[in-house]
């Protein structure tokens, strides 16, 4: 991972650069707004969804507290059934497996599927210092590696584009028609990847999940493009992240219920491969099977007691779309390959604190993310107990003295707080002012400052008609 890689201490500033960009905005609101409400059609349509989502919990746990255990059954499994198992402790060591092999199978371009951790690793950075051309082949993938850019989103790499944007691409760098309908501007990335297909001699593919029971690699889509990576080319590589495992294939149907309604609203995604080995007779796929297990940062997690949950992770993005700052912000402000909710947790974890100091901070803590969850992970306390781990490990500097306008407002703050009688004339009066500024219960834009800089970034809720304090007494006489 080259120095440069990680930029989260930027965080801030590009995420202002992305609340100020219209463009952007609409881009990200209308994507996350569809998959959120997507997800949230689809978990109504399936009885008992929370009792999967604590048995799912507890899998993840298992495999988790036991994983030298379960790693080593899914390699043994896989090398039985005939694949070839490497080992890579960093990102460097993944590449240099990765190169080796394409090497020896004489291929100069590798057909990748969407994978995040080859994102994470900077594997086509390093395939192509090696000679070796890479081509992504998921629709969204292969329109940011034609922007030059890192995906946005897990799941959704391209959710920061919009038609036209794909399409002025698309006619930048393929020549093709300028376009806006999404099956003609599919038909077009079809039209160029198909050739590839055909004649690359290696195939990559991340991981959705890896059975220990079986040995067998499992990858979901809905496209189609991973079944022509994984069995046309004579070569297939797997990217395994050690945390992918789940033990049994028993329990391979509880997650899948979970990741497909979670990550888009689908009841199963189109396509669910399952890979164990090279082809045998009679069978279509590749003449050789090389997994790749890496581990990248991943037992660092494991060490600390209480960041291991959030290698329960199975990437399906819902976190983000339901995470009121990674809609405002974007993907890309989070500074590396993981954004939102979870991006904050294991980008700190993996590349270290010093690097990400600034991620367990960007969160205002609301829970939405631990809600839709499939897996329940808790991470607004596990983002706790980053920000404590931060201030101990790497203390912030040192705050300047505060302006005297602010030290006043805290003083009077203060004043009218130890005093009821204050505090309720002055939500009298306040609720009577707001009314001029309000517009169906949400104040858009003051006009004054200070409060003009907080609706410059947000909305202000109303105050409510009826204040709490009155509401008690009407509760207690009851």
């Amino acid at each position: 991972m080259s120095e440069n890689t990680v930029q989260s201490e930027l965080i801030h500033e590009r995420g202002h650069e992305a609340m100020a960009d219209a463009h952007l905005q609409e881009a990200y609101r209308s994507s996350t707004l569809r998959l959120l409400s997507q997800r949230l059609q689809a978990k109504s349509e399936v009885p008992g969804f929370e009792r999967l989502r604590e048995r799912a919990h507890e899998l993840k746990r298992e495999v988790i507290e036991h994983l030298d255990r379960y790693v080593e059954q899914f390699a043994s499994n896989a090398e039985r059934r005939g694949g070839v198992v490497h080992w890579a402790a960093t990102g460097e060591e993944a590449c240099a497996i990765v190169c080796g092999i394409v090497e020896r199978a004489g291929a100069k371009e590798v057909v990748k599927a969407k994978t995040m951790l080859g994102e994470e690793i900077e594997l086509n950075h390093a395939l192509e210092a090696a000679g070796i051309r890479a081509v992504e082949t998921d629709l969204g993938e292969f329109i940011v590696q034609l922007a030059g850019e890192r995906p946005a989103h897990i799941v959704a790499p391209a959710m920061h584009k919009t038609r036209h944007d794909v399409s002025e691409l698309f006619a930048a760098n393929i020549g093709s028609e300028r376009t806006e309908e999404p099956e003609r501007l599919t038909a077009i990335a079809r039209q160029a990847l198909r050739e590839m297909f055909r004649k690359a001699r290696a195939g990559l593919s991340g991981a959705n999940f890896a059975v220990a029971e079986t040995g067998a690699v499992v990858v979901i889509e809905n496209e189609g493009n991973i079944r022509f990576s994984t069995t046309a080319p004579r070569v297939h590589i797997a990217l395994v992240g050690i945390e992918k495992i789940i033990p049994r294939f028993a329990d391979l149907g509880i997650f899948l219920r979970l990741l497909g309604r979670s990550g888009t609203g689908q009841k199963l995604t189109s396509y669910t491969s399952f890979l164990s080995g090279p082809r045998r007779n009679g069978e279509d796929g590749p003449e050789e099977m090389h997994v790749v297990l890496v581990d990248n940062g991943r037992t660092h997690a494991l060490a600390d007691q209480k960041m291991r949950e959030a290698l329960y992770c199975i990437r399906c993005g819902a976190c983000l779309n339901a995470c009121p700052v990674y809609r405002k912000i974007g993907g890309h402000a989070y500074g590396w390959v993981y954004s939102g909710p979870i991006g904050a947790l294991i980008t700190p974890e993996f590349v270290g604190l010093k690097q990400a100091r600034e991620l367990p901070f960007a969160s205002s803590l609301c829970g939405a993310c631990r809600e839709v969850c499939p897996v329940k992970i808790n991470i607004p306390d596990l983002l706790l107990h980053l920000r404590g781990r931060a201030q101990e490990q790497t203390p912030a500097p040192k705050p300047k003295r505060s302006p005297i306008a602010e030290r006043t407002a805290m003083r009077v703050w203060a004043w009218v707080m130890q005093r009821p009688w204050a505090f309720a004339l002055g939500a009298r009066l306040s609720r009577a002012g707001l009314r001029f500024f309000s517009q169906q219960g949400w104040i858009r834009k003051f006009p004054y400052f200070p409060l003009a800089a907080w609706t410059d970034g947000r909305d202000f809720p109303m105050l409510a008609a009826k204040p709490f304090r009155k509401r008690w007494k009407e509760l207690h006489r009851h």
